[in-house]
């Protein structure tokens, strides 16, 4: 009875049981009205009023009782077919309390359960992905969540409901008065959308280039009657590598194909890791040179024209970086395969005069043309800066070269042309310098990096459009992407080579004092390891050409000596060596007392491969809070590969990487495991 007497009626409702009083009222109202205009007719109506308020007083309290209790039944009946609805919902709903336990589930969420025990459990005991970490902060607000489990894939809705919001929902289960609020969870099975999702995913279809890139060196090593041949065969073992996976191939050219693969099948060949680089190279019909190819896949969502597109992209980077690989391009990044073979020199130097024709060209229309390096310049990189300072005067233009901080390595260098009175003292400027310098009339190029945060001077290439890139490292997908020339040639042995052919191109007759060419000569030496890594025809044709306007060996050798510290150094280096897997050594450069450790760990690395059974060897040292790895092998290891894994890049035998930190201990575990995984899959 006394819960009885507590209930309230609000609302709509009770406005509706009040209407007598309202009609009362009314009446009065009009009673008084009656009464005066006509006396005797106010007064029968007002006791017809009086009459109508004792029924209506009579009927509405004698029924008022039997009324709040059909109104509790009805209430009662309603709450319990809410309840039924909501426990027999086919959609799978529960109710969380603020801690993750489950309050209450209706039966489709229990038949998702099973017979596990469901009885104040957190519900993250059974699905992991929904916990107090994902649920929503802030009150009617959603998140979802995707979730796994016993072999289906549910989307989980969940949404915070404050508990005084809660008070019209009939469940048979009390809501703690402690909590402020709990959480609704919906469940959404997936898994055949995903199938189907997944379906139509591996049946989209991935474009692809596939060149020959070797094409002219390979036809010319072998006999005219063998060329239709050899051609053949390689058509041969391109079609039937990708009829293996219902693959479409279309020869365009006599060296190129299009081909298109669907994706499902697509995955064999990352699996396969594109074996076809290595099958093509066993054609042999008397051909001295092994045909390789350059692969270019492109994978997009938005069409199959850009995917076309992404995979122009991945080819050019596949030539670029020297062929002999497979480049896949998609929405995410660049993923390269193979890279195995160093690129083939080639004797011509066509490429070389037509870079040298569009360089004057720029030159001619620029005000200002300023050179710049890598950080932590070494020798390479100033001796091709001199080398384009050198062009551009000759041009009658005026040239400044970047440089910062001159490192050890080109301290004593850099001093002998500021001591020069040949040169102006502005022929190098700082960065700072160089940004006043910059606009729309200046040139910016870059020598020995395709890097835009390698560079010693980043921002100047948000300066102006004129940007130039001379370099002979392999491209990596964040090269620079707005230049306006680039010439990138991986098999050349140093930036100073390239140069050195430029500048028999750029004018006639140039004359090149001994100074620049001896320090052109030098880069050369440091890039080559004294003319004894990665040398070519073209190699030993550019050392000749410097050699003849002037190189003077025993300055170059001068400018090679060591201090006794740098000399202590390498020594402490190579002393503390570890050999891994008996053929790989790892050594460490810590609290080196020399300016430029990374210079001294590039030199103990080269000296280490000097020792009997070491493939490549690897110095980790520390300068400014960053670790530097300088990676260095002779022929059977490509440490390019393996320090792009590690976020770097380089040469095929010459490679490095930075790392944000000076946790030496990491950076050579993480070397190990890339080794490691490298032998698994057969690249080392």
């Amino acid at each position: 009875m006394s819960e009885k007497q507590d209930i309230h009626l609000k609302g709509a409702l009770k406005l509706y049981m009040q209407w007598p009083m309202v009609m009362t009222v009314i009446l009065i109202v009009m009673t008084g009205w009656i009464y005066y205009t006509d006396r005797k007719a106010g007064m029968l109506t007002a006791a017809c009023v009086l009459l109508y308020l004792v029924v209506a007083g009579f009927l509405y309290y004698y029924n008022k009782s039997t009324l709040m209790r059909a109104l509790v039944e009805f209430a009662a009946q309603y709450g319990a077919m809410q309840n039924r609805l909501l426990k027999e919902l086919e959609i799978p709903y529960a109710i969380l309390l603020e801690t993750g336990k489950v309050l209450w589930m209706n039966d489709e969420f229990e038949e998702i359960l099973g017979d596990r025990n469901k009885q104040d459990v957190n519900l993250a005991k059974y699905m992991k992905e929904i916990n107090r970490g994902i649920f929503p902060k802030e009150e009617g607000r959603h998140t979802q969540v995707e979730v796994q489990f016993e072999e289906r894939e549910y989307l989980a809705k969940l949404r915070k409901i404050p508990v005084k919001e809660a008070g019209g929902m009939q469940l048979s289960v009390k809501i703690p008065v402690e909590s402020e609020y709990f959480i609704a969870v919906f469940l959404e099975d997936v898994t055949e959308l995903n199938e189907y999702i997944q379906a139509n995913e591996e049946q989209r279809l991935v474009a692809g280039l596939i060149y020959i890139d070797n094409y002219d060196e390979v036809i010319e090593s072998v006999e005219e009657v063998r060329q239709s041949l050899l051609l053949a065969l390689i058509d041969r073992k391109i079609n039937q590598y990708f009829s293996k996976v219902n693959g479409i191939v279309k020869k365009v050219e006599t060296d190129k194909y299009f081909i298109v693969v669907a994706k499902q099948y697509f995955k064999l060949l990352e699996e396969d890791r594109f074996s076809l680089l290595e099958d093509v190279k066993s054609v042999n019909v008397g051909n001295t040179i092994p045909a390789t190819l350059g692969i270019g896949l492109g994978i997009s969502r938005e069409g199959y024209c850009q995917s076309y597109n992404y995979a122009r992209i991945a080819i050019d980077q596949a030539l670029a970086r020297g062929g002999d690989q497979a480049v896949i391009k998609d929405c995410s990044g660049i993923t390269y395969y193979g890279g195995k073979r160093e690129m083939t020199s080639k004797n011509t130097r066509v490429k070389a005069r037509v870079k040298a024709e569009a360089l004057r060209e720029y030159m001619m229309t620029s005000d200002y043309i300023l050179v710049m390096g890598h950080k932590m310049t070494d020798v390479d990189s100033l001796g091709a800066a001199i080398g384009i300072y050198r062009a551009a005067v000759s041009v009658g233009k005026t040239a400044h070269i970047v440089l910062n901080d001159p490192t050890m390595a080109v301290r004593s260098l850099h001093e002998d042309y500021v001591k020069n009175a040949d040169y102006p003292e502005d022929m190098f400027v700082t960065s700072e310098e160089a940004k006043e310098m910059a606009g729309e009339a200046s040139m910016v190029v870059v020598v020995d990096t395709n890097r835009p945060q390698m560079t010693e001077c980043p921002e100047l290439l948000q300066m102006t459009k004129n940007i130039v890139v001379l370099d002979h490292h392999r491209q990596g997908s964040d090269n620079i992407e707005n230049a306006r020339l680039s010439y990138i040639e991986p098999y050349a042995s140093s930036a100073c080579e390239m140069v050195s052919e430029i500048l028999q191109y750029i004018a006639e007759d140039i004359k090149l004092p001994a100074m620049e060419a001896s320090s052109m000569f030098a880069g050369m030496m440091v890039d080559t390891n004294s003319f004894t890594n990665r040398t070519g025809v073209r190699t030993f044709e550019a050392a000749a050409f410097l050699r003849r306007c002037g190189a003077d060996i025993p300055y170059v050798r001068k400018i090679f000596r060591d201090d006794m510290d740098s000399y202590c150094a390498k020594a402490s280096i190579i002393s503390n060596a570890e050999v891994y897997r008996h053929q790989f050594a790892i050594a460490r450069g810590e609290n080196l007392k020399v300016d430029s450790p990374t210079i001294i760990g590039a030199q103990a690395a080269n000296e280490l491969l000097d020792i009997d059974g070491i493939r490549a060897a690897f110095v980790i040292t520390i300068y400014n809070g960053r670790c530097y790895v300088s990676a260095r092998s002779i022929d059977e290891v490509n440490v390019q590969v393996l320090m792009e894994r590690l976020g770097g890049g380089g040469h095929m035998n010459m490679a490095g990487a930075q790392f944000d930190h000076t946790n030496v201990g990491e950076v050579i575990y993480n070397i190990k495991v890339q080794i490691d995984k490298m032998i698994e899959e057969g690249d080392i």
